[in-house]
C-alpha cells in the first residue's frame, strides 16, 4: 500500500494524466477498482491522500459498492484527508456530503466552457485558472450543492460544475483528467452514445479538432488541481 489512494469504478476512466503528474512526482500511488471489491479490507487510515475517478454509473444506481464506497470517503473526510473527486467521483464526494445527485434533462458533452465564480477567484483551488476556461465533460447526472461548501465554476449547461468544501475537498463534474488517448477512446468505444442533434453535445468532429492543444490547456488547468491536493496532503 501506499499513501496516496486513487478509486477507480470501470476500466476505462483510469486516472489519466493524474497518474502521468504522480509518475513524474515520483510518487507511488495505489489504484483501486471499487466496483470489482478491492476497496473491501483496506486501511481507511492508510492513505494521505485521495483522488476519486469518474465512471458510467450513477451514484443513485443499487450497486452494493457504491454504498461502500461512500462510507470510505465519510471516512477520509473525517480523517480531513485531501480529496478530489472527478466526475462520477464529484457526485460520490457529494453523497458522502449528504447533498442529492440527481439526473438532468441531457448529457453534456465535449470540451464546454466554464467560468470561476466571482466569489471563487480567491479559492486557492481556483488561483491557477483564468475566469474563462475549458474542461472535457460527459455526463448526465449532477450534484446540488453540500451545506457548507463553496460554489466554485458553472458552465451554460450545468451550473454546479464544481465545489470546495472545506479546505482539502474538491469535487469536479467534468473531467480534467483526460489524455488525447482518452478522448480518442471514448470517442470511438461510446459513439453510439452521442446524440449531435442535443445541442448539450459537441459533435465529434469539433470534439478532435485542435486536439493536442486542447489537451494540453486542459493539462494546466488539472495541474493546479494536482499541485494543491498533493501540497495539502504532503
Amino acid at each position: 500500500m501506499t499513501d496516496i489512494l486513487i478509486l477507480t469504478h470501470v476500466d476505462f476512466c483510469p486516472p489519466g494524466h493524474l497518474a502521468t503528474v504522480l509518475d513524474r512526482e515520483q510518487r507511488d500511488f495505489t489504484v483501486l477498482r471499487t466496483d470489482l471489491g478491492e476497496l473491501d479490507g483496506y486501511d481507511l487510515d492508510r492513505p494521505k491522500a485521495v483522488a476519486i475517478m469518474g465512471g458510467p454509473m450513477s451514484v443513485n444506481d443499487p450497486l452494493p459498492w457504491i454504498g461502500a464506497e461512500v462510507d470510505a470517503l465519510k471516512h477520509f473526510i473525517a480523517r480531513d484527508v485531501p480529496l478530489i473527486g472527478h466526475c462520477l467521483g464529484g457526485q460520490l464526494l457529494a453523497r458522502a456530503l449528504d447533498a442529492p445527485v440527481h439526473r438532468m434533462p441531457y448529457t453534456e458533452v465535449g470540451w464546454q466552457p466554464l467560468e470561476k465564480r466571482a466569489l471563487a477567484t480567491d479559492n486557492p483551488w481556483m488561483a491557477h485558472l483564468p475566469r474563462e476556461f475549458s474542461i472535457f465533460q460527459w455526463h448526465g447526472d449532477t450534484f446540488d450543492l453540500p451545506e457548507g461548501a463553496q460554489w466554485l465554476m458553472d458552465s451554460p449547461w450545468c451550473p454546479n460544475q464544481g465545489f470546495s468544501w472545506g479546505d482539502r475537498v474538491l469535487a469536479l463534474q467534468g473531467h480534467p483528467e483526460m489524455t488525447e488517448e482518452l478522448v480518442r477512446v471514448w470517442l470511438t468505444d461510446w459513439a453510439h452514445l452521442l446524440d449531435e442533434t442535443q445541442p448539450s453535445q459537441q459533435g465529434i468532429a469539433r470534439m478532435l479538432d485542435d486536439l493536442p492543444r486542447k489537451v494540453r490547456a486542459l493539462n494546466q488547468v488539472a495541474e493546479g488541481f494536482y499541485r494543491r491536493w498533493l501540497d495539502l496532503a504532503f
